[in-house]
């Protein structure tokens, strides 16, 4: 069981030049077609100084029905890992549906021992949720290899893409608070107010499922938090319905803000269509009078803001600002690392 809540963030410790990331398949299968979004991942970790290396299971054509392997395949490389000194942090290389297979099979106590950066985000919303409930582990809710670093990256402008790799930099290595994350015209206030709490989230779908296992943030780990969910594919009811879910499940009494991603192909939200994504929100948090922040760029629908699970940030809806008050990485090891 995931027992007493730890008393603070497990913050991953800080990479530095020449530190090693490995790229891994945690979920789905990688295709021939993606082979170039791989390669060009490893060209934007290698610009931010780097090193990147494949695990073996990342190879075009290797499947095992939906997934890259079988679940205890991908739990035992993801362990190794884990376990392994030098690999100083794990890129997920897609989402799919496979982490609700391994979830019990993950070596809790190697992320205790030596806590690293796991970064994706769809599925690996999942590993996030239950490793932060289980270790207090800071998860990145953050780009991968596909589509992400090597492909929405790619159809970024330009300044965008350096503003990113900038962003993505001082959030793996920094031990200082990021600040402001850098906003954009599209986001929107659904409900005006400010809070502070720990950003708790992931794709909404996985939230819901994250929460009917035995691996479930207890609800005070809700206390105060804000919210933070995206959602692609499926219909606005799907979307409304999980949103219930975490309204009888008692989650919605207790946060103190919500911040909601760009969506990304929901049949139902077209223009015209009724209702609009904030009229849907607002329908299921009726009085609960908390600051929404709408359409942030996380998620499936381009490059990604990073959000770092467990970490305090400032919301206010108002001015549409979203602030990093912690850092997302602690001390850098010292020992059993090659940099």
């Amino acid at each position: 069981m995931t027992g007493s809540a730890p008393p603070h963030p497990l913050r991953p410790r800080a990479l530095g030049p020449g530190d090693l990331v490995v790229l891994a398949a945690l979920s789905g299968p990688l295709s021939a077609a993606h082979e170039p979004h791989v390669e060009r991942t490893v060209a934007v970790l290698e610009r931010m100084g780097f090193r990147v290396r494949r695990a073996p299971l990342l190879e075009a054509g290797r499947s095992h029905w939906w997934s890259a392997a079988a679940p205890a395949e991908i739990a035992a490389e993801l362990n190794g890992l884990l376990r392994d000194p030098e690999v100083r942090a794990i890129v997920a290389s897609d989402g799919g549906q496979t982490a609700l297979g391994y979830l019990d099979l993950i070596d809790v106590e190697a992320i205790r021992a030596d806590p690293k950066p796991i970064l994706g985000y769809s599925d690996i919303s999942l590993l996030h949720l239950v490793l932060h409930a289980r270790t207090g582990l800071v998860g990145f809710h953050a780009d991968m290899a596909v589509p992400g670093f090597g492909g929405h990256w790619r159809s970024a402008p330009a300044a965008r893409q350096a503003e990113l790799e900038k962003l993505y930099s001082r959030l793996l290595t920094c031990t200082e608070a990021i600040g402001a994350l850098p906003a954009s015209p599209s986001w929107e206030c659904w409900r005006p107010g400010r809070t502070e709490g720990r950003l708790i989230g992931g794709v909404i779908n996985r939230v819901v499922l994250a929460q009917a296992t035995r691996f479930a943030l207890p609800l005070e780990r809700f206390d105060g938090a804000v919210l933070f969910w995206e959602e692609t594919g499926g219909l606005a009811s799907h979307v409304w319905s999980y949103l219930h879910v975490l309204r009888h499940s008692g989650v919605l009494d207790r946060i103190s803000g919500m911040v909601v991603g760009v969506p990304g192909g929901i049949g139902g939200l077209e223009p015209g269509a009724s209702p609009t994504l904030p009229e849907l929100v607002l329908d299921v948090l009726g009085d609960r009078d908390i600051p929404v922040l709408g359409n942030v760029e996380f998620g499936h629908a381009g490059p990604n803001l990073p959000m770092p699970v467990g970490i305090r940030v400032g919301l206010d809806a108002r001015r549409r600002t979203l602030s990093l008050l912690e850092p997302a990485v602690g001390p850098r090891a010292t020992t059993g690392t090659v940099g």
